[in-house]
């Protein structure tokens, strides 16, 4: 599926999404301040989100036995005793998991904790439901036969391309913000 974003006015430049088809599992690829337990792999059908749970693993094991209460007694806990903030996961396809940040971690961050911790995870999730994204941007080029004056016929030719852009949003964004440095490089120079 390439999906055309957008074509200048003119006609002369456009820029494309297509899906990036060898991206990298964000947790593995990037630092990241958050930490993950995954509570739920069904079975077995998904992978664990990290490989270890961070500082806070071993409590979660003593309490995971309760499938009632487990996860709310481990997030009260980490928020009493380590002043860490939990998000819980339930997405429709994948494992359920909780997301941490302990507090010491969360001081210079810039934005709100759960903010962060949320990006984390919409970042991990995207990449999981195989949302991620690369733009091209393209230009029409004309070209003339040297042999029969009349006939001309025009392509598109990739100028830039990027890849690796988590979630759809985030990747039309960027396409358009790249289309639109061509662009205005392209009227600076003419």
């Amino acid at each position: 599926m390439t999906e055309t974003i957008t074509t200048t006015n003119d006609g002369r430049f456009r820029v494309r999404l297509v899906p990036d088809e060898d991206a990298r599992n964000p947790r593995e690829d990037f630092d990241h301040l958050a930490h993950v337990i995954t509570v739920d792999t069904h079975l077995g059908q998904y992978a664990p989100v990290d490989k270890d749970g961070g500082p806070l693993a071993e409590a979660w094991e003593r309490v995971s036995w309760n499938r009632w209460k487990g996860i709310d007694t481990f997030t009260r806990w980490a928020r009493i005793f380590h002043n860490a903030i939990v998000i819980e996961s339930r997405p429709a396809r994948g494992p359920v998991s909780l997301w941490y940040l302990m507090r010491e971690d969360a001081e210079d961050l810039g934005m709100l904790p759960e903010a962060y911790l949320d990006a984390e995870r919409a970042e991990y999730q995207a990449w999981a439901e195989g949302d991620v994204y690369g733009y091209i941007v393209e230009e029409a080029v004309d070209w003339l036969r040297v042999d029969d004056q009349g006939a001309t016929m025009s392509t598109w030719e990739e100028i830039d391309a990027c890849w690796g852009h988590y979630g759809f949003d985030w990747a039309v964004t960027a396409a358009k913000q790249a289309l639109a440095l061509h662009v205005g490089r392209r009227q600076v120079v003419a």
